[in-house]
């Protein structure tokens, strides 16, 4: 009989899951740099996977891409890297918006904002031809599932709370436009009809659910290398 230690199943170890969700999220971000071609105008999401994405960007060497940014976080690092970054005003609109993803779920759903830049990054998906949406392969869920990140006006705040119920304000709850960030804790049974809600409280700047018609494709990055589903975005 061999002993116990030899047939006990040893658990992946924290360290090791993060190894892989790195590099999970480099591939799905290395393969979204390769779509960016001299010449375009270029949105730029928030967040981890996207600081990969920046990576990649800064070692093609592209000399004729202009960006705008979601963040200031974002674009002191695109800066840095020697990417040339402007407003959104200055280009009026983009061939191709990148970003990730807190939540993917089958039909295309997003749950965006984990970062507090949810209302820009809307804007600039929106302001895009394509919507590029780059993950690991954790954020693909079966279900959508609370929290949604919430940016709420200043004034009326307690009021707004009230008539949302179920959302709750984060530690520092501060959007790159100076509104507040909460997250809404409820269900997500439906979420058209939930964003659709959101959307109609008063005091709600931009809720972080994302319709798949907004998205041109998504990519997945996961042991298999890069998965590619494609978006509900027309024409794209």
């Amino acid at each position: 009989m061999a002993p116990p230690r030899a047939t006990r199943r040893q658990e992946p170890s924290p360290l090791s899951d993060a190894v892989a969700i790195s590099r999970h999220k480099r591939a799905a971000a290395r393969a979204a740099a390769e779509m960016v071609e001299d010449g375009m105008h270029v949105g730029l999401g928030t967040g981890s996977t996207v600081a990969y994405l920046l990576e990649a960007l800064g070692e093609r060497e592209l000399k004729e891409v202009s960006c705008v940014a979601t963040s200031p976080a974002t674009e002191r690092a695109a800066r840095a890297l020697g990417l040339t970054v402007r407003t959104l005003d200055e280009m009026c609109d983009l061939d191709v918006a990148i970003d990730g993803a807190d939540q993917i779920d089958p039909s295309g759903w997003l749950v965006k904002g984990g970062g507090a830049a949810q209302t820009r990054e809307k804007i600039v998906a929106a302001a895009a031809r394509r919507f590029v949406v780059i993950a690991s392969a954790e954020k693909a869920v079966r279900q959508l599932a609370p929290p949604v990140p919430l940016e709420l006006m200043r004034f009326g705040l307690h009021s707004t709370l009230r008539a949302l119920s179920q959302a709750r304000l984060r530690e520092v709850p501060e959007s790159p436009d100076g509104g507040l960030i909460a997250d809404y804790v409820g269900p997500v049974a439906d979420p058209r009809e939930l964003a659709s809600w959101l959307s109609a409280t008063p005091g709600v700047v931009e809720h972080g659910l994302f319709a798949p018609e907004m998205v041109s494709v998504i990519l997945i990055g996961g042991e298999n290398g890069v998965e590619r589903r494609a978006g509900g975005k027309p024409n794209s």
